[in-house]
């Protein structure tokens, strides 16, 4: 246990000497203790080094080499999907298959007062993402006769009521011995000229999450990764929790995977071809030799732009974060020092409670440095990285925003263009107008289809009427 005069001693070495002082005052018992409990739970000899490194002695990383788009299993591609999917369902009937949802983010730009995955996202029933979430991995069970575990990472902001709104909802019907929750790591934020720890109030870090490349000490300081080793767990299947058309288990992509002869099962992607050169996505690319994905921000203009003969962009490949990764792979990231990942500086506005006049400031420019993981950058230190293509509508319809793109009302459309998409499939008429968009609202529960196939044994209407609101469930 760490004494308040090795604490002292360690914020000393890494020159927090604004909190040796604010230490040493006298102040109530119960502020000195908080304050040394959050210290107590930070890595100061680490942290020092970052502080040297992302503050004081900052310089931006060096441009990447040679980029190129990256290779991927293209959905048109001559590649024998139905052996993938095979070898996929064998993982999954053998419960060596685990979820894993990002989910510590508020729904504040949603205008939603809670946790995003309570947000009432389906387009007929509202249901929450969590629950649509729950139905895919409920019917997964039933289908292939498993048992796959849900991990679910929340934050210190939401992780308290997203465990009571599981249990107000009976785990949606899960058992709840099989979902399990942990908290996402938090770094302290930094002032940006000084470097020293800033404070939210006088009990109080001023902290931010670790970004969720932050993911993997997570499961493993909580035990979650030594559960799907107890589990016999051997590969996670990861997606964001704003996306309601993530498939929660695909057999094909489990399959690449684990079996391709060019994966090492240790950590694949999958993409979508971009609506638009400046589409606010991550790209996967090729830099020197090796795939990665570098963000839209970081994209050169005049690459993002490059397009084929044919009048393609050539970095089509846009990242939605949905990977497949090794449970192996998650304890070299945790365990040995040459797969650490690396941090990425964000200089943001950060309100702090300034010691010298005792009151809270809110700045109206950038003063803090915030510090966090990104948990693709796993991909360069895999063995062998695949990237699989996928269809934009069938696994792409996030809620992040209230209004425009990527907002409610886009991936309610989404929503219902799938699901006619799949009653088309099976031979049933759907109205369309002028423009080719459905003239409907259409909602199939995942207990009734987990894809189109699951519609031959459900008996189905001939034909959707115009202006109708459809809920298969």
């Amino acid at each position: 246990m760490t004494t308040m005069t090795d604490l002292i001693t360690q914020l000393e070495a890494c020159h927090q000497h604004h909190l040796v002082d604010y230490l040493s005052k006298v102040m109530p018992e119960s502020a000195r203790k908080a304050i040394a409990a959050q210290l107590g739970e930070i890595d100061l000899d680490q942290l020092g080094i970052m502080i040297e490194k992302y503050v004081r002695n900052y310089t931006p990383a060096a441009s990447a080499g040679k980029i190129a788009p990256a290779q991927y299993y293209s959905l048109d591609g001559d590649w024998d999907k139905a052996s993938f999917k095979a070898k996929g369902e064998e993982l999954i009937r053998a419960s060596k298959i685990a979820c894993f949802t990002v989910a510590g983010g508020q729904g504040s730009r949603l205008g939603y007062d809670g946790p995003k995955g309570c947000y009432p996202a389906s387009c007929v029933t509202g249901k929450p993402l969590f629950a649509i979430f729950a139905e895919g991995i409920l019917a997964s069970q039933e289908k292939y006769d498993a048992v796959i575990p849900w991990y679910i990472m929340t934050s210190p902001l939401n992780h308290d009521a997203t465990k009571s709104f599981f249990a107000e909802h009976d785990y949606f019907g899960l058992d709840a011995g099989n979902v399990q929750f942990f908290q996402q790591g938090v770094m302290p934020s930094l002032d940006a000229t000084t470097g020293e720890i800033l404070l939210a109030d006088p009990m109080h870090l001023a902290t931010n999450p670790d970004g969720h490349g932050g993911a993997f000490k997570a499961l493993s300081v909580s035990g979650a990764l030594a559960d799907m080793r107890t589990r016999g767990i051997e590969h996670m299947s990861y997606f964001q929790v704003d996306n309601p058309h993530a498939m929660v288990v695909d057999p094909v992509f489990l399959g690449l995977h684990a079996f391709a002869t060019d994966s090492s099962g240790e950590f694949s992607s999958k993409m979508v071809a971009k609506a638009s050169w400046d589409e606010k996505v991550g790209v996967f690319c090729d830099v020197d030799g090796v795939t990665q994905v570098i963000e839209y921000s970081d994209m050169p203009e005049e690459l993002a732009k490059q397009i084929n003969e044919d009048g393609t962009l050539a970095f089509n490949a846009g990242s939605i974060a949905i990977h497949a990764i090794g449970v192996g792979f998650i304890d070299k990231i945790v365990s040995n020092p040459e797969y650490a990942l690396p941090f990425h500086r964000a200089l943001k506005k950060v309100a702090y409670f300034d010691l010298s006049i005792g009151q809270t400031v809110t700045p109206s420019e950038n003063n803090a440095v915030k510090l966090e993981k990104f948990v693709f950058d796993g991909i360069p230190l895999a063995a062998k990285s695949i990237v699989a293509e996928t269809d934009r509508v069938e696994e792409f319809a996030p809620v992040k925003n209230a209004t425009g793109n990527d907002s409610v009302e886009s991936s309610k459309a989404i929503q219902s263009e799938r699901a006619a998409r799949w009653l088309e499939s099976a031979g049933v008429k759907i109205p369309r107008k002028a423009d080719g968009t459905v003239d409907a609202i259409i909602e199939i529960s995942p207990m009734i289809a987990l894809c189109p196939e699951d519609l031959s044994s459900v008996d189905l209407p001939d034909s959707i009427e115009p202006g109708a609101t459809v809920t298969l469930e």
